[in-house]
């Protein structure tokens, strides 16, 4: 939008960014929420489970042709690859293993060779659902929580459901199985559709308009110094928030949309008793502007995909010991993403960050009987601690020191990125360039309570 004086900035924001934003945002999404819909109203004409599961396969088809034209054949080619291994291992009990590693190969084999860097990275998301599905159906089917290999056409459904296929998030087999028997419109179900759309197009037009003129036009901390000196040591903190805050919004919007699609195609429930809920949660945006922890933070960023972590690496992993399976989960988590020198830094630090202050407030809780642990503490725990001022001082330093980790960290997502999808070197070089300008403070602050914990063990 320009340089402009704050003034003519709030004059020309409604017109020049909002409502611009908000019209293309459903404009790319129009077609997938009626398609949604149909999935929705198709599920509740009690016809066979065959006609359900193609019909979900139509839809999810028609849908990933909408958003990536003859290139939706790799996320088709990925689905038969692990449908033929599951098939072909029905009676191995290692499948979940197995399957990782074929899946990540493969999806390595198609960013290095298969076709070029920016189009495979359209489809990073839908390839990372389709992995999730897969992976998680396999380690269920070795664990007994899914009794046999599904035919073809309740794979491809599972796979394909078109509330999920392109924007996520991931859901279990048994919980597409559940959706699938079509339950009846209530006002619930529409209110959860409409709180979570409203909720996306919120968070799109922060991401867009709003974070990145945060200081300059909204929060003036310099004045006009912003806008003149924006290279100046002392405001490449503010800079790096904007960044942090426009990038956690884009997330988000694409939580709350998720969100919005699943629940609008009929699933995203649990069931208690005869009380049916509708409360898919993707993120929780507070637990990550207002952070505890950022134990607290990764977890809420995206729920279904801790699950997923949790559930199916951490655990197999944890046998290696702990900090052995949290690397290993943010390291499966980053290859997931895609190679990318940012995503995998980023995920790989994260790792450390989380372990380290995860260990290093374990001991100081022992060693205080204070509730100061990385997770908020149970009403009925053990510690004598629990209210006092001293308390609450400790937990807000660690929630500070997670804002800080959260603007370093963030500070490489910015939208001169998505222009150097193609060039790895030039992400290096920016990833390593914004660091340096922060003077590598979250490592720095990281290795001292590293050494902080080694100190009082």
């Amino acid at each position: 939008m320009g340089t402009f004086s704050r003034q003519k900035f709030f004059q020309e924001l409604a017109h020049g960014c909002l409502l611009p934003t908000a019209q293309q945002g459903l404009e790319q999404v129009w077609q997938l929420l009626v398609i949604c819909l149909l999935c929705r109203l198709l599920w509740m004409l009690g016809l066979p489970s065959y006609l359900k599961h193609l019909g979900t396969v139509a839809g999810g088809f028609y849908t990933l042709y909408l958003f990536f034209e003859l290139h939706m054949i790799w996320v088709v080619l990925l689905s038969l690859l692990c449908y033929l291994f599951l098939f072909l291992c029905r009676h191995s009990t290692i499948r979940g293993t197995f399957l990782s590693i074929t899946v990540l190969i493969y999806l390595l084999l198609g960013e290095l060779h298969m076709m070029d860097t920016t189009n495979w990275h359209k489809m990073r998301g839908s390839q990372m659902v389709v992995a999730m599905k897969a992976i998680s159906l396999a380690f269920d089917l070795d664990r007994g929580v899914v009794t046999s290999v599904p035919s073809p056409i309740e794979f491809m459904g599972y796979i394909y459901f078109v509330g999920t296929v392109i924007f996520g998030p991931w859901i279990s087999f048994n919980s597409y199985k559940e959706a699938l028997e079509g339950r009846k419109l209530s006002f619930a179900w529409l209110l959860k559709v409409s709180v979570s759309w409203v909720k996306s197009q919120i968070c799109l037009v922060i991401s867009n308009c709003v974070a990145p003129y945060l200081f300059p036009y909204f929060i003036p901390v310099y004045g006009d110094k912003l806008l003149r000196s924006k290279k100046r040591r002392k405001i490449r903190w503010l800079l790096a928030y904007e960044n942090t805050m426009s990038f956690h919004f884009s997330n988000y919007f694409v939580g709350y949309l998720s969100e919005t699609t699943t629940s609008l195609a009929g699933a995203g429930f649990t069931e208690e008793k005869e009380n049916l809920k509708w409360d898919i949660t993707v993120s929780k945006p507070l637990n990550i502007e207002f952070p505890r922890s950022m134990v607290e933070v990764v977890t809420s960023w995206n729920l279904p995909m801790s699950r997923f972590l949790h559930t199916y690496v951490f655990k197999s992993a944890l046998k290696f010991g702990t900090f052995s399976a949290i690397m290993v989960t943010y390291t499966a988590s980053a290859l997931l993403h895609g190679l990318s020198f940012h995503l995998g830094a980023v995920l790989i630090s994260l790792g450390f960050i989380t372990y380290i202050e995860h260990v290093l407030r374990k001991r100081l809780a022992t060693i205080f009987n204070a509730c100061i642990l990385s997770r908020k503490c149970q009403p009925n725990c053990t510690h004598q601690n629990k209210k006092e001022l001293w308390v609450y001082m400790i937990n807000i330093t660690f929630s500070a020191l997670a804002v800080l980790h959260l603007t370093y960290l963030g500070s490489v997502f910015n939208s001169s990125v998505d222009y150097m999808e193609e060039d790895e070197d030039e992400i290096t070089h920016h990833t390593i360039q914004k660091w340096s300008e922060l003077s590598w403070t979250s490592h720095w602050v990281t290795f001292g309570c590293w050494i902080l914990y080694r100190l009082i063990l």
